[in-house]
């Protein structure tokens, strides 16, 4: 790999690259892309070998300048500097394209694939959504999210406008599981609202947002528009709190814990899309027919990316009507996946000892029992400091979830692991209040044919991406809907225009008010 978009003609981005000669990461700062003096080694997740150097930047001064830079009224808005509106409408359709040839799309797939393991299929749907996105938003498209609106006044050559305001200076905190389509789809959409981002991607996965803003600086991206940091954590916490009285928003994905922490920071200037312990709930209505479908849908949505998705299946609740047909074929899906076609991969924030102390509290619960699964994965070389662990799903009964232990059963696990539970008729107003008491609302699925039973379910919870009937899945998250939680007003969204403006833009209202002097109106004595 190298730094030219004339790279992408190969499709192995890291062929030829040894410990010795790794590839070599460089921050975007100023319109610059720049080296550092202090490294840190990113190892490939498959084998532990060091195959990425990159930044381990300690001097923030250049990113806080460049978070000054940027006024609170942004780079552009409706009234100011509104040729850039079309010119980013340019930039994405140019890169659209550039996405559509296939060696192209090949690089962004392999280079997924090489920093977080999973099957190409999954791979190349982060490339697929986000050119598509960028079609949506090229030509007059960026142009088109900034719209607003007219109110008539009182009285003539009064009137009062609506407009789609940018916040300037901003900050994107992006996650390792979507490395392309997450922190590409959100910096796009700041840039189209006018505000100026700089974006920090998770270590092991941020050579491939790199490689994204270097392919969006060759269709024309002005580089000094957004800012590229390479750093651990802990200095980027440190940023955001010495630049706190810069930052006007942090868009953060990521961990409830650190989403949080983030928001006190920056005294709650956030919008999050953070946990989500993610609920599918399969209705009384049987259908034979769907049966297999439905098992194969439950299977791909607990456990592509070896279950690291932010909208993965956490827990099954079955109808007692399905679960005889149902459970058992469950486990025969998920002993498909393996290492080999990377169905299952290695666990980047769960190490095997921890998923494995986790799974030994769940079966200690009364009545619990293991479906399937339950062991670490074996033959492979992946390091210790990840996790490796078959698909793997815990059935639990439904009391044991009301009860105590319903903290415990509702830990999201970010790995291969769901829980699965069944219920009667008579437990459904049990199951509606475990979805109230829910701490995170990102995703969710109804599976029923059933509208009565839909509009139940859908009436009585808050799920901000919800998908409904038989086909009805957890996972997805394509650029023709909107994907983000609800029930939570810092919530953030992603993908569509009505994301954009909410999570991009604010509102402002300007009245014109430039009639002639009233005829009535006199001067008041006192002046």
């Amino acid at each position: 790999m190298t730094n030219r978009v004339a790279s992408f003609a190969t499709v192995d981005p890291f062929a030829g690259m040894t410990s010795r000669s790794p590839a070599r990461l460089q921050n975007l700062v100023g319109g610059e892309w720049l080296s550092d003096s202090k490294t840190l080694h990113v190892v490939d997740p498959l084998n532990g070998e060091r195959f990425i150097e990159m930044p381990d930047t300690q001097d923030i001064a250049p990113f806080v300048a460049g978070l000054q830079s940027c006024p609170k009224t942004g780079l552009h808005n409706p009234l100011k500097n509104v040729e850039r509106y079309v010119a980013l409408g340019a930039v994405c359709a140019k890169a659209a394209a550039l996405l559509a040839e296939q060696d192209v799309a090949d690089f962004f797939t392999k280079l997924i694939q090489r920093v977080m393991p999973k099957s190409w299929n999954q791979c190349m749907a982060e490339v697929t959504v986000t050119r598509t996105f960028l079609h949506n938003f090229a030509g007059d498209g960026v142009r088109f999210l900034a719209r607003g609106f007219s109110n008539p006044g009182d009285r003539t050559g009064q009137e009062s406008r609506g407009y789609r305001w940018p916040y300037g200076p901003v900050v994107i905190v992006a996650p390792f599981n979507f490395p392309l389509e997450i922190p590409a789809l959100q910096v796009m959409g700041a840039l189209f609202m006018g505000n100026r981002p700089l974006l920090k991607s998770a270590t092991t996965v941020d050579v491939v947002i790199e490689q994204f803003l270097r392919l969006l600086i060759h269709c024309g991206l002005p580089a000094a528009d957004v800012d590229l940091i390479h750093c651990g954590g802990r200095t980027m916490g440190r940023l955001i709190e010495e630049a706190k009285d810069d930052i006007r928003l942090v868009q953060f994905t990521g961990s409830s814990h650190v989403a949080e922490a983030t928001s006190v920071a920056v005294n709650g200037a956030v919008r999050i899309e953070d946990a989500g312990f993610d609920w599918k709930v399969i209705g009384p209505d049987f259908d034979a027919a769907w049966l297999d479908y439905v098992a194969w849908q439950s299977d791909e949505d607990a456990y592509n990316a070896a279950g690291q998705k932010c909208s993965a299946q956490s827990i099954l609740f079955v109808h007692d009507n399905w679960a005889d047909a149902l459970l058992p074929k469950l486990g025969p899906l998920a002993a498909r996946r393996g290492l080999d076609d990377l169905t299952l991969g290695p666990v980047l924030t769960w190490n095997n000892d921890q998923i494995k102390a986790h799974i030994d509290a769940v079966l200690e619960v009364p009545g619990a029992e293991l479906l399937f699964g339950g062991s670490p994965l074996t033959g492979h070389s992946i390091p210790d400091c990840y996790g490796a662990y078959e698909a793997t799903a815990i059935r639990v009964p439904v009391s044991a979830l009301c009860g105590e232990h319903f903290g415990l059963l509702t830990t999201e696990l970010f790995g291969p692991f769901q829980i699965v539970t069944t219920y009667g008729d008579e437990e459904l107003p049990a199951v509606l209040e475990l979805l109230e008491r829910m701490s995170h609302h990102l995703t969710a699925a109804v599976v029923s044919g059933d509208a009565v039973f839909q509009n139940k379910v859908l009436g009585a919870t808050v799920n901000g991406t919800t998908y409904c009937g038989m086909r009805a899945r957890t996972t997805g998250a394509p650029q023709n809907h909107w994907f983000g939680p609800a029930g939570d007003p810092r919530g953030a969204g992603i993908g569509t225009p009505e994301a954009i403006r909410h999570t991009w833009s604010c509102h402002r209202e300007i009245i014109m008010d430039q009639a002639a002097l009233p005829e009535e109106w006199e001067t008041p004595p006192s002046l």
